[in-house]
């Protein structure tokens, strides 16, 4: 009897135990104790790239329906036209993962120096890479560090995990502009690859194979003291051809011999429609022959210049798309709407007039670099205690930059982003800054237009709209 009961306490405990770790597993989601496999991993075929990431009804689509099993994913970078992913987050980055796709992570942050497309939003937002020769090109180097930073936080909390190949898109540009154009990008991209590394990532480039390739090529045949070149290379040579090759007749000639063993992705058609399973997509076309390597160590870089005093990299973390957007903007100072110096301390280390961490604190900094807006755009400069961000300050802030592209109804992206922004500031319309310009938006330019230029026309942003918010018109 008394090992009877023994084994009832035993088969009591057992079952209590069984439903204790029920009751945890339907608690927490049953992904949370899996990791995403590293990305792309081992894949030879074809793959896609798109600006914005398509929905999960999409992907899902397409990997039934369509010859791909590779998508190239936009995921940092103030150059990018598609900064607002509406479908990128780390939900859809792990069931892609878990339905089979191979993820191309890209960065497009600052271009060569000699673009002529870049930058695109204006040199306080996107900057381009700095050629200054001194101390081997540090500007440039010290670039490539912080973006390689900024890439791989994005990729972290995409769930990216390191192991992973992270590409840089450099656009295309002539090498025969500027020989410290040239020497400035391939430093840049030595300190991305360099720094990838430090934070146990892959290293990838993406551009056309007369310039960024072509260059990185020659440099890895005789290369400098201290230089680092990709782990991967990735190809834009729309030559029709599905392989990893350039073809010289249409693309300019790259060398087989280097990134030969399964390190490569060739962008073989430009952009397209492509109705897979009844969705449209349109996409670039790529080859992909990958299979990763284990991530190279971190090499000593040429010396930087000597500094006075110890440094550390000013903290944005704060300045996030939420934390700037605001449905009124109004007169901030020390004492009045403090909620505002947040996304006002942003906004000016945007332009580069605050350097210290953004804390949402006002401090002297903050009266010193409103006041060398001021001075920059010929306003008057303030005595320090009566330092305050008015409503042309504020339209001004949010707007400054490129004169952006004609918005109309239905546009989208950061242009519009920046115009709801500077709508909250100039009216009353307390518009939720979503990025599409949408009925309430086209009221808000409305109203702002007629009382501008005293009649309102149609809800529509151009050339002359852009200039007057530059000028902080309300």
């Amino acid at each position: 009897m008394a090992r009877a009961r023994q084994a009832r306490v035993r088969l009591t405990i057992a079952l209590a135990a069984v439903a204790a770790a029920t009751l945890v597993a339907a608690l927490v989601p049953a992904w949370s104790a899996t990791t995403n496999p590293a990305t792309p991993g081992r894949f030879t075929g074809l793959g896609f790239d798109q600006c914005q990431a398509p929905s999960q009804r999409a992907m899902d689509v397409w990997k039934d329906e369509s010859p791909f099993s590779a998508v190239g994913i936009y995921i940092s970078g103030n150059s990018r036209f598609c900064r607002v992913q509406h479908h990128l987050d780390a939900t859809w980055v792990r069931k892609q993962l878990a339905n089979g796709w191979h993820l191309l992570p890209i960065t497009l942050g600052p271009q060569a120096s000699c673009s002529s497309r870049f930058p695109r939003y204006g040199e306080d937002v996107d900057p381009t890479i700095d050629p200054t020769k001194a101390y081997t090109y540090a500007k440039a180097r010290a670039q490539g560090r912080a973006e390689a930073d900024r890439a791989v936080a994005a990729a972290k909390q995409l769930g990216i995990v390191p192991g992973s190949t992270l590409f840089y898109d450099i656009e295309g540009w002539s090498l025969s502009v500027s020989k410290r154009c040239n020497h400035s990008a391939v430093w840049f991209l030595s300190s991305w690859s360099n720094r990838l590394h430090k934070h146990k990532y892959l290293s990838g480039v993406y551009s056309s194979t007369g310039s960024g390739i072509k260059i990185l090529d020659t440099k890895r045949q005789d290369p400098p003291a201290h230089y680092v070149g990709p782990d991967m290379i990735w190809l834009a040579c729309w030559d029709g051809h599905r392989n990893t090759s350039a073809d010289s007749r249409r693309c300019g000639w790259v060398s087989d011999a280097g990134w030969s063993h399964h390190q490569r992705v060739k962008q073989f058609q430009g952009g397209h429609d492509e109705r897979h399973g009844g969705v449209t997509i349109n996409i670039d076309r790529n080859y992909l022959d990958l299979r990763p390597r284990a991530v190279p160590g971190h090499v000593a870089e040429p010396a930087d210049p000597p500094t006075s005093a110890p440094s550390h990299p000013q903290d944005t973390s704060k300045c996030t798309r939420a934390s700037i957007s605001r449905k009124a903007y109004r007169l901030t100072s020390a004492t009045r709407r403090t909620a505002l110096v947040l996304p006002l301390q942003c906004l000016l280390a945007q332009h580069g007039r605050y350097h210290r961490d953004i804390t949402g604190r006002w401090d002297l900094a903050t009266a010193t670099a409103l006041n060398s807006f001021y001075r920059a755009h010929g306003h008057a400069v303030r005595p320090t205690a009566k330092v305050h961000a008015n409503r042309r300050d504020w339209i001004q802030l949010l707007t400054l930059g490129s004169t952006g592209a004609k918005l109309r109804r239905g546009s989208t992206g950061p242009d519009v982003i920046r115009l709801q922004r500077a709508m909250n500031a100039a009216t009353s319309a307390r518009l939720a800054v979503t990025g599409t310009f949408g009925s309430r938006t086209a009221t808000a330019v409305k109203a702002w237009k007629a009382d501008v230029f005293g009649r309102a026309g149609a809800a529509v942003i151009g050339a002359r709209a852009w200039k007057a918010l530059h000028r902080g018109r309300w």
